[in-house]
């Protein structure tokens, strides 16, 4: 009877995080329908699927959450093979087939049925499955912070990554070899591996790819990433809290901030909204090490050995920063136990199958202009306030030098001063970095513990050892920032037995967090008075810090110093929780109000036309825009505008080219940023012009003739639109200042 009892038991704690995403996407104005319906997609068609692929592969953990968490990352991989035989085959109408031929022979063949089932293994404590729905439903909450901004159509500035990932998501819906949405013609080459996923959920299930990526997407994504870096840390430790709590650390928790003016860099969580890519690569990199930790320690992959090949691929496609970290853990580790005399076979076939991602991820999603990452020492200082206002005024926007020219030309005392930037900048990332210190016991030896450093290690080496013109060297950062967590969460459980100095920890360190008073930046911004406003925070922690370590000391005497290591790594993670949850809280409940620019803002109108081009317009129609820019009408051109292609779910002849190969490669040129380059074929670009503001028969039958276009978006805030188009071309759709027409 009590047997029966303990299932219901055992799934109560999971009804909470349910409820609360429920809540969360209700409350965002997200359709209830289409919430039950990418469920029950989510659950069907990739957790289904790769969990028995999972388990078939690589046995069971002995566990339902563990088994469906790395699932759930597994059946990620599964979809995206679908969806690339799909788009390279033309069958993508035939999509929601592949789930049923990847379960079919788990139904039919009798020896694969014992993959249905829970396999033999430790089972977890009723307590770890509080901790993890603790954990989710943060994760719910945190989602809520994103959720605040309307589903189009709606009067409102998006941040323009977003349109540009929408372009992205209708382009993996076409056929191979995919194009660059913007700019019809050219062939694509980016980590588009997100997009393909939310592409496939929205042709199996029907729902809108802007519902898709701004609601439904988001949560599954990040709950996979919790359970998959869960499995990691329980694995590293041996603990069961250790999961929840490096979970936490890493998707709920954020960098210290003790009172401090500014943020440090990279200061939030490595998921977000806004970077699809990013948030995709979590779950994927974090199987991977799930995968390679079993591996280093002597288990066994059998056939699982033909996987880590396509998990790197995916891995590679989903964000190209993910992987060179992880490949400098796994070298690091065999290195460390070549120096134990022994050969390291499992690292070299580990470190090969990553190698073999990157070089596919070169070939296929990378590469030309868009490559520009460079060596510069410190380039991270200048995305950070006090640098950037004080030395870095004069560094420009391309890369001059190994260092940056404010610390190249820096005297002795702004010399000083960069050194103590840098300092602060990495003490306030504690909670991802701290995790290096000295190992203990059974750990110095373990060789997962080389390939977790060697990855918190390479990702933060990257980060300020190269440069690139929008800071993209920080992702290699945030590819290590949920290890480092694991990490701290590891070195913590080597120095405890009892739960008493953890949790005493964790609460000092968010009372510190939260307490602690904050500085204002200063008003005149010289070295000297940001020395000295970015030092005060750090003296007051010192001071409470020192102060408490006494007082244990004074009390406890040589058991309390024993403890005190203990307790600073606790407070580090305490502090990390707090700051991230508490501005969740705080967003969600007071959230913060910004006007719209009417100068950026794309009007529901316009949102509007674009909607009905997507209704109307055939998937592989080619649609000429006058929408380049935004702001829209201004003298230098920011060509991040992305909407009608976002939006429209079609090609355009020339919308907007920031992220083009060329134009990221000419950054700098005449003084001028990548976006506010010129179009990178002028000819087209001036064709495409003439159409809109002359309306000359002949422009309109070259476009047709030799670009294919077929449709014209004609949008009166961009610029002239010739009254003569109507004469020349059919007229379909007029809302607003936009006027959509049909070629004849």
């Amino acid at each position: 009877m009590r047997r029966d009892l303990r299932v219901p038991w055992s799934l109560l704690p999971w009804v909470f995080p349910v409820l609360a995403a429920l809540y969360a996407l209700h409350a965002s104005g997200t359709p209830d329908r289409e919430i039950v319906l990418y469920g029950a997609y989510f659950l069907l068609v990739v957790v289904l699927p790769g969990t028995l692929v999972f388990r078939a592969l690589f046995g069971s953990r002995g566990n339902w959450p563990e088994d469906l968490g790395l699932g759930a990352a597994t059946g990620l991989v599964v979809t995206l093979a679908g969806w690339a035989l799909g788009a390279a085959l033309n069958l993508q109408d035939y999509l929601i087939a592949w789930p049923l031929l990847v379960v079919l022979p788990f139904a039919v063949v009798p020896r694969l049925w014992r993959h249905w089932r829970c396999g033999p293994g430790e089972r977890l404590p009723l307590r770890w499955s509080w901790a993890m729905a603790a954990v989710l439903v943060g994760v719910a909450g945190w989602a809520a912070t994103a959720f605040q901004t309307p589903l189009p159509p709606v009067t409102l500035e998006y941040y323009p990554d977003l349109y540009y990932h929408l372009a992205l998501v209708h382009e993996m819906m076409r056929s191979m070899p995919f194009q660059v949405p913007q700019l019809a013609g050219d062939p694509l080459r980016y980590h588009y591996l997100s997009d393909a996923d939310i592409a496939t959920a929205s042709m199996v299930t029907g729902i809108a790819p802007t519902t898709v990526l701004l609601r439904l997407w988001l949560i599954p994504i990040v709950s996979v990433a919790v359970f998959v870096f869960a499995v990691l840390a329980r694995n590293l430790t041996g603990r069961w809290w250790a999961g929840p709590l490096a979970a936490a650390g890493a998707f709920l928790g954020q960098a210290m901030s003790l009172g401090s003016a500014v943020p440090t860099f990279f200061a939030t969580a490595p998921v977000t909204v806004n970077s699809p890519s990013q948030t995709f690569a979590m779950p994927l990199i974090g199987l991977f090490a799930v995968l390679a930790t079993d591996r280093l320690r002597g288990r066994g992959l059998g056939w699982g050995w033909a996987f880590l090949p396509l998990l790197a691929v995916a891995c590679a496609g989903a964000k190209s920063s993910v992987l060179p970290p992880l490949a400098a853990g796994l070298a690091l580790s065999g290195f460390v136990t070549l120096c134990r005399r022994k050969l390291p076979w499992a690292a070299a076939g580990l470190l090969a199958a990553a190698g073999f991602g990157m070089a596919v991820g070169l070939k296929l999603f990378a590469g030309g202009g868009a490559g520009v990452l460079e060596p510069q020492a410190l380039s991270v200082l200048g995305w950070l306030e006090p640098y950037r206002d004080t030395l870095g005024v004069a560094d420009g926007v391309v890369r001059n030098g190994w260092v940056p020219l404010g610390v190249g030309n820096a005297d002795v005392a702004g010399r000083w001063f960069v050194a103590w930037v840098v300092l602060w900048a990495l003490l306030l990332q504690a909670p991802r970095l701290f995790g290096l210190v000295r190992p203990r016991g059974a750990t110095r030896t373990d060789p997962a513990f080389p390939l977790i450093a060697g990855i918190v290690l390479a990702g933060t080496g990257a980060a300020w050892v190269m440069w690139h013109p929008s800071a993209s060297n920080l992702y290699f950062f945030a590819a290590a920032q949920p290890f480092g967590a694991a990490l701290i969460v590891w070195a913590l459980a080597d120095r405890v037995r009892g739960w008493r100095v953890p949790v005493a920890g964790l609460v000092a360190g968010a009372l510190c967090e939260l307490l602690l008073p904050s500085v204002s930046a200063p008003v005149r911004e010289t070295v000297g008075n940001w020395a000295w406003t970015l030092g005060v925070p750090m003296m007051r922690a010192a001071a409470v810090t020192a102060t408490a370590i006494l007082l244990v000391v004074l009390i406890w005497r040589r058991r309390g110093a024993r403890a005190v290591p203990a307790a600073l790594l606790a407070a580090m993670i305490g502090a990390s929780l707090a700051g991230g949850i508490g501005w969740t809280v705080e967003t969600v409940a007071d959230p913060p109000v910004k006007p719209p620019n009417p100068r950026v803002v794309v009007r529901a109108a316009e949102m509007s036309a674009a909607f009905w081009l997507d209704e109307h317009a055939g998937r592989d129609d080619v649609v000429a825009t006058n929408v380049h820019c935004m702001p829209m009408r201004v003298r230098v051109c920011n060509a991040r505008a992305f909407w009608v292609a976002g939006l429209g779910g079609r090609r355009t002849l020339v919308e907007s080219w920031a992220y083009s190969d060329k134009t990221v490669a000419d950054n700098g040129k005449n003084g001028l940023k990548y976006f506010y380059q010129p179009a990178p074929e002028p000819g087209v670009y001036q064709l495409n012009q003439r159409v809109f503001t002359q309306a000359d028969p002949a422009d309109l039958s070259r476009l047709r003739d030799e670009y294919g276009v077929r449709w014209l978006f004609a949008d009166t805030r961009a610029g002239v639109v010739s009254p003569a188009l109507p004469a020349v071309a059919d007229l379909r759709y007029s809302q607003g200042p936009v006027t959509v027409y049909e070629l004849r």
